[in-house]
């Protein structure tokens, strides 16, 4: 019994700790722009609050046990959808943002329901080449994409602002309320059952679970949210170029998954946090930044198999082992 009340005792205190970080974190942010004056540091934060709902919108994908490798290509057509239809067709960028993320979300489910039932390598491969074909489809419509030469003169978000901390707290409030649709998409029954095809598909079936059902909805979730980041992305930058959505940049949103934590819904949030920060932080070594995030990659591998969002529980265990081991050696005459 005493084992029994220990462990509800310890489930509700997660309960309560996990909201009470994510607050205290969105806190630490609301209050940057009071010590933070220079325009650049801000500018930054506002893409790591971008690439934050591109990373945990990938999660909620893998969840299902599958690796798309064309995450990046649906965030890129959610920010050229929204941002040729602003600049061509004269929309508000308001309304394109939103329609960015349901013409992602339409695409994603067109092409990912025929391979629903592909895994693990299959799967990704089969990503891998749409990513590819967005990428040539950006080519092909260069009248209005501009092809390799970029997409210039999209029209802002607030027009009429100079400001750039407007800009933040927007991104800000269009971070928090995606993280937390995502969080509580990926820890109702629908998320739970995700997880459990991702643990045995087959069991899942046993159950009456509809595998390709749920990966497709996981698919078309991921694609709704990342499409949202890249049409947001595209109004705040008001330049696109296709290069920011090929393969590399579904291979960051990994780095930043798998560093952070590929298990836990903070993991992605750390991981891009850390991963943006640190290159800004050491600009003089900014051309080393792929080489330092394979370090940190190889050392969270090697030390971390559950990422960095499982430091303070291996630190927890080692000081523990440590007690143990003295109060052994206090004990012996």
């Amino acid at each position: 019994m005493k084992v029994l009340e220990q462990r509800d005792s310890t489930r509700d205190l997660k309960r309560l700790f996990l909201p009470a970080a994510y607050a205290g974190l969105f806190m630490v942010f609301a209050i940057l722009p009071t010590f933070i004056k220079s325009n650049y540091w801000l500018h930054i934060i506002i893409i790591i609050l971008i690439y934050i709902i591109a990373a945990v919108s990938l999660r909620s994908i893998t969840i299902t046990g599958q690796f798309p490798l064309a995450h990046g290509a649906f965030m890129g057509i959610g920010a050229y959808f929204s941002a040729v239809m602003a600049k061509e067709a004269g929309w508000s960028p308001w309304i394109t943002i939103p329609l960015g993320g349901i013409v992602s979300t339409g695409i994603g489910v067109l092409i990912g329901y025929p391979f629903a039932r592909l895994r693990a390598l299959y799967y990704a491969m089969v990503s891998l080449f749409f990513g590819i074909g967005v990428l040539q489809i950006i080519f092909v419509f260069q009248k209005w994409t501009r092809g390799m030469s970029g997409l210039m003169g999209i029209p802002p978000l607030l027009p009429e602002v100079s400001s750039i901390l407007p800009n933040y707290y927007l991104f800000l409030g269009l971070t928090t309320i995606c993280l937390i649709a995502l969080y509580r998409f990926e820890f109702c029954r629908i998320g739970i059952a995700m997880k459990a095809i991702a643990q045995s598909h087959q069991v899942a079936s046993s159950v009456g679970i509809n595998e390709a059902g749920y990966r497709v909805f996981s698919l078309a979730v991921g694609c709704f949210f990342v499409g949202i980041a890249g049409a947001a992305y595209a109004h705040y930058n008001a330049t696109l170029s296709y290069t920011s959505f090929d393969l590399t940049a579904t291979l960051w949103l990994f780095m930043y998954l798998i560093i952070g934590g590929l298990n836990s819904f903070s993991g992605p949030i750390i991981g891009t946090i850390l991963l943006i920060l640190i290159p800004e932080l050491f600009r003089e070594l900014k051309q080393f930044a792929p080489y330092i995030s394979a370090v940190i990659l190889l050392i969270v591998i090697f030390f971390m198999r559950q990422g960095l969002v499982s430091l303070p529980g291996i630190i927890r265990d080692r000081l523990a082992t440590r007690r143990g081991n003295n109060r052994a050696a206090a004990d012996i005459p």
